[in-house]
């Protein structure tokens, strides 16, 4: 069997001195799927970092209306070809063709370019400030060739060589060298084929899209800390993504993660009382949504102990019971759930059902639920925090509002965190004390809504304190803001105006400025 070419240095051309090769397996039949990829050595990597050094040059002094319209017709690309990518992922992760990828993530990828196109027009994102006096300049720029890892569970909008990453890469300016993972490498191929296209047609450097399949772990530890290397953005599993952010500080090198969390919901007495059951169907429609392999899944519920905290906790065992497994991306996936199950009920968690992998001819884990007590979470916080990728939830039965706070404040980071309180208002006070300390630990606090998706708007944070990432002040969705990820700031100190970037001329400049006159700042928009 011919392995699929990789696409470096504006080429597609076998691997050298690949490392062995690898297919992927449809999850919903456990069964090898028929195209071959190889493992590329540090030959491969070498010659795509060098490759982006040039493109990144070549960017820099690209007209911008040609990345933008990369972009756009990139999103045009892949909805033409539609059909074509749905079969494919759809093989590669189990994932439903409809309406999930069709409907939902294939639209939110192609939103999620054009969003960045805009972004590269309007430039309100380089912050270009003026100090006219000390005739100091600054704007951001791009920071350089962006290594992008992506996940496993959006074979779309998350894509190494489509998702949000790449995109604030590209519109910031930067080539982007995607490593594709290992789950979706047929997905990750047809995308590229397509960008390729795309960056021929709007003139842009051979070198700006780059794919690779995979690698020995030593081998991404050369690519994320490469001298050639400007940043890297990765969404996946704590253990990988710490690993190469080790190697990435040893270098130097700026590495924006997205690992774990376990997104807490917090269920105040008053809401129990006023709709308990509708609270529960939403907790277990957010858990098992598919099969649990989202990062902003509910993976802890607290609620007050008692009569109204029994009645919830049975409620929802009984949905989570009478409810069908959802397919799994994989069997790594299945044993990853098993190791948290087993850490978890070690440190004083009971499981109240599910818990096993059932005999099926494909990959699944049953719906699962845990119980433990407030003070048993408070007496190991850290091993009760272990994410269980899947459908899986642990309640956490509290003593009072009082403990449900010291809960909060013994949460590690996360990406979200949901407070149900009452309609009525009879929570507020609870709320106030519970929302002031949860707001410290989540990066998007939610009122009455589970978080499970994730808008693409420019309000969006999806980031959050470590663990959920490796900085708190990053988003990986939500444009422009996504994009500082990946610029530098730079600053001209009475440089000619000639040769400032057009964000700071005096003359024809574009986008937004702040202006430091007589010692106020203003801010207009400018349009070239």
């Amino acid at each position: 069997m011919s392995q699929k070419p990789i696409l470096v240095a504006g080429q597609w051309r076998p691997a050298k001195n690949s490392g062995g090769a690898f297919s992927a397996v449809n999850p919903a039949t456990k069964t090898p799927l028929f195209d071959s990829f190889p493992v590329s050595g540090l030959d491969d990597v070498e010659l795509a970092c060098r490759a982006a050094e040039e493109a990144a040059r070549a960017l820099r002094a690209c007209p911008r209306d040609s990345i933008a319209r990369f972009l756009d017709d990139y999103a045009t690309g892949i909805e033409a070809q539609a059909d074509s990518l749905v079969d494919i992922a759809a093989q590669e992760t189990g994932l439903a063709p409809s309406p999930r990828l069709r409907s939902v993530e294939l639209p939110r990828t192609t939103n999620q370019l054009r969003q960045g196109a805009a972004a590269v027009r309007d430039r309100s994102w380089c912050q270009a400030t003026i100090d006219t006096k000390a005739n100091l300049r600054s704007t951001y720029g791009p920071i350089g060739p962006v290594v992008v890892f992506g996940p496993n569970n959006f074979p779309f909008a998350f894509n190494s060589v489509a998702g949000g990453d790449f995109v604030a890469a590209i519109a910031a300016g930067n080539p982007v060298i995607g490593k594709a993972n290992t789950g979706h490498p047929g997905t990750t191929l047809k995308l590229a084929e397509i960008a390729f296209e795309a960056v021929r047609s709007s003139g842009l450097p051979p070198a700006t899209v780059q794919l690779l399949y995979r690698t020995p772990p030593e081998v991404g530890f050369r690519l994320v800390s490469h001298p050639a290397i400007g940043a890297t953005g990765f969404t996946g599993s704590k253990n990988a993504g710490l690993q190469l952010k080790a190697a990435a500080d040893r270098a130097g090198k700026p590495i924006y993660l997205e690992m774990s969390s376990v997104n807490p919901i917090f269920v105040l007495p008053g809401a129990l009382e006023e709709r308990l059951p509708a609270i529960a169907k939403e907790l277990y429609d957010s858990c098992t949504l598919g099969a649990g392999q989202f990062c902003t899944r509910p993976g802890v519920t607290v609620v007050g102990k008692g009569a109204r905290g029994e009645a919830f906790l049975a409620e929802v065992a009984g949905l989570f019971e009478n409810g069908t497994p959802g397919t799994l991306l994989g069997a790594s996936g299945m044993a990853a759930i098993g190791a948290a199950l087993d850490e978890l009920v070690s440190h004083g968690a009971e499981i109240v059902t599910g818990g096993r992998a059932p005999e099926a001819p494909r990959y699944c884990f049953a719906n699962t639920l845990l119980r433990a007590s407030g003070a048993a979470f408070l007496a190991d916080p850290h091993a009760l925090q272990t994410e269980a990728f899947g459908s899986v939830n642990m309640i956490l039965l509290a003593d009072d509002v009082a403990q449900m706070t010291e809960i909060a404040a013994a949460l590690e980071g996360n990406l979200t965190g949901c407070i149900y309180s009452h309609t009525g208002g009879t929570d507020d006070e609870a709320y106030t004390r519970l929302a002031e300390v949860l707001r410290q630990r989540v990066g998007r606090l939610l009122n009455d809504k589970m978080p499970t998706g994730v808008a693409v708007s420019p309000a969006m944070n999806h980031g959050g304190p470590y663990p959920a990432t490796g900085h708190p002040g990053f988003t990986a969705v939500g444009i422009p803001a996504s994009l500082l990820r990946f610029v530098a700031l730079r600053s001209y100190d009475n440089v000619r105006p000639h040769r400032l970037p057009a964000e700071l001329r005096d003359e024809n400049p574009t986008g937004k400025m702040w202006r430091l006159i007589d010692g106020a700042w203003s801010q207009r928009d400018v349009a070239g």
